[in-house]
């Protein structure tokens, strides 16, 4: 399951944020729909007061190796989660 970290593209990201990211999925794995803007809403606010901050690119890559990764049912579930963290940043 931690093997996406590991993808070459990734390198030049800090571990640790790796690491948030890593348990933000299965945390929000266990999520139903209803509940997963407000758990997205605390992990935003969390990594705010924790001065974790996500550069674009590093997210574009992120993202891209997630879905690479991924079932087509999960790549979805990506697609909505960014989906809602879009919403919540306008």
């Amino acid at each position: 399951m931690n093997e996406w970290m590991n993808d070459p593209k990734l390198s030049g990201i800090d571990p640790s944020k790796l690491a948030m990211l890593q348990a933000l999925a299965s945390q929000g794995s266990q999520k139903s729909q209803n509940d997963m803007l407000p758990f997205l809403m605390a992990v935003a606010n969390n990594s705010q007061k924790k001065g974790i901050q996500f550069t674009p690119q590093e997210m574009s890559m992120i993202v891209d190796v997630m879905k690479k990764r991924s079932s087509p049912g999960e790549a979805a579930k990506i697609e909505q989660m960014l989906n809602m963290m879009r919403m919540m940043n306008r």
